[in-house]
Order: structure tokens, then sequence, then C-alpha cells
């Protein structure tokens, strides 16, 4: 780890609180010349660093950017042990994590970005990815699981996100199926889950999961900007509200992904749902049929009535709630 990577992980272990100069030459075994420099760049760098004599060096409750050293400190039990690979941009972290994943990256493998240009979303749509407002992470994943139950991932890392959400924000979140969370009505997060197939044992060589959370992001496209909603206004003045958001899913994901098809994050997924009884359209290429989402199963898969009184059930595809102008 180069010199300035030492420093920040000091400074964001001590994050709201001033840190001696001469102390830290002294821990690192460098001259405060070589201190002072570092601190410089990392300023230059857009890091809120403040500097007072006889006090040292601290880093600012609400400086957000984002850096394995600025997420760390939040990481609890198991979640402590994932290998956290962050970047500044990425084209999309879904397909860095599976180039890893096949060059034999284990699991717990997580690959973040402050910007993607290639963000992908389900349905082969792109993810609004742009720089320093939202959170773009990838875990890799190497569950026993078949092909059958790996919808499983996709609703527990939902509930799992959720829950980090409303932590940070004290506001409820919702799921549509299968992978979009929203709050107060607009579209917070999307997650895409992908895999590859083992031939011979019909189970899963690994899963990438994919999520991304629009944390301050603002100035949507024209085509989502009616759907898409940020989970905050404002960078909050208090906390890294990013890193702390990306080691809280974390946290979550760490306990939940050892056994995703645990019927209480089955449950737990279904509590959430704003779309089980509503009048609903089945996307199936370009045509649509309205329906009515009955339930959803013990694999995660829609239920769903047609007009007609038949049933069908979905284990992917694309719906949309009907309005009542529809």
């Amino acid at each position: 780890m180069e010199l300035k990577q030492q420093i920040l992980e000091i400074l964001e272990q001590n994050r709201g609180r001033s840190v001696n100069g001469a102390w830290m030459a002294k821990k690192l075994f460098v001259t405060r010349t070589a201190i002072w420099k570092n601190i410089k760049q990392l300023q230059s760098e857009g890091y809120n660093i403040s500097a007072a004599p006889n006090r040292g060096y601290c880093l600012e409750d609400s400086n957000d950017i984002l850096t394995a050293e600025s997420i760390t400190p939040y990481l609890r039990g198991k979640a402590k042990g994932f290998h956290l690979d962050v970047r500044k941009t990425v084209g999309s972290t879904n397909t860095l994590a599976k180039e890893m994943a096949s060059a034999g990256a284990t699991q717990g493998t997580v690959i973040i970005a402050n910007e993607q240009t290639e963000g992908r979303g389900r349905m082969g749509r792109s993810f609004y990815s742009p720089d320093s407002t939202g959170l773009y992470l990838s875990l890799i994943l190497r569950p026993k699981l078949n092909l059958d139950d790996s919808l499983l991932i996709t609703t527990t890392a939902a509930v799992a996100v959720a829950q980090a959400i409303e932590k940070l924000t004290n506001d409820d979140v919702h799921i549509k199926w299968v992978n979009d969370l929203f709050m107060n009505g607009k579209k917070v997060c999307g997650i895409l889950t992908e895999a590859s197939l083992n031939i011979e044992n019909g189970g899963l060589e690994y899963a990438i999961v994919g999520i991304g959370v629009n944390v301050t992001t603002k100035d949507f496209p024209d085509d989502i900007k009616t759907v898409a909603g940020s989970i905050f206004s404002n960078s909050p003045k208090d906390i890294p509200a990013t890193s702390v958001l990306a080691a809280e899913i974390l946290n979550n994901l760490s306990n939940s992904m050892d056994n995703p098809s645990d019927p209480d994050y089955l449950l737990e997924y279904k509590k959430r749902s704003f779309i089980i009884g509503k009048d609903i359209y089945v996307l199936k290429g370009n045509d649509t049929h309205p329906a009515k989402a009955v339930d959803i199963d013990d694999r995660a898969r829609l239920i769903v009535e047609y007009s007609d009184g038949n049933k069908e059930v979905l284990s992917s595809g694309e719906v949309s709630v009907r309005t009542k102008s529809d």
C-alpha cells in the first residue's frame, strides 16, 4: 500500500477527529514533510481535510469520496473478509466482475465504481451511472444452488439493499418484482444478477450480483426522469453516505448470501412487494398482456392471472403496474 493510501486509511479510521502529523510520521516511518505532501495531494483530489496547528489533520465527516478505505471502517462481521476493488470509472462493474470470476476470483470479491460508462440493467437496458452521485457495486458469489433456484439470489439481494437504504434514510423501501427498489413512488435501485452454469452438475459456476443505487443523482435522462429518483435529495453533512450505504449493503449480503433459499428472506421480500394483487401488464417481446399479479411462489416466481382466467408462473420477463387511466 502506497503512503497516500496509508495516510487516508488512518484519517478514515479517525474521521471527524484530528490526527497529529508527527504521530502519523512516526507510525508510518516517514518524515513530517512526506505526510504534508501527501495530505496536499489528497486535498487536491477533493478530500475535505482540515489542518490546525498543534492538532493535526482531520478528514471531515461530510467527505464522501468512495474508496476502500472509506468503506472498510463500517464493515462488520463476515463482511470484513470481502475483498474490495474500488475504481473511479469502469465500463460496467458486472462485466468486470464476470471477467474476474471466469479467471478464478473468489467469492466475496466486490467491484465498486464511482462511475459506469456502460452500466447495464435487465432486458439489455442501460443503467444511468453518472460520476459520484450513485453506488455501483458487483459481488462475486459461488453459490451452491441449481439454476431453478437462482432467482432467489436476486430477491434476497433486494431485501438486503432495501434494509440498508431504510437504515440510512428512515424511509420505507418497496420492491417491484423482480429487481427494482422504490422509495416515494420512484425507482432508486436496480439489481442485475448474472450467472454461469456448470454443465456437469447443473449448478452455478458463479453468480454476479450487480447493484446500482441512485444516492444523490439528479438530472436524469428524459426517458427515465418521470420514474427515477434518489434516496437523498442532497448529500448528508454528518456521514459519508455512499460509503456507509456500500458497507451496510455488504454487511447484509454477507449474512443473506450464505443461504439465499432461506424462506425468511422470501417472506420479507413479499412483505415489501407492491405488485401483489395489482393489475399489471406482462411484457413479452413487443406484445403487452393485461393480467393481475396473484402471488410470488417459493422460488420467487411471479404468478399472474390473465383476463381469460389462465394463470402463468413467470421466472423472468418484465411487468408494469397498470394505472387507472390505462
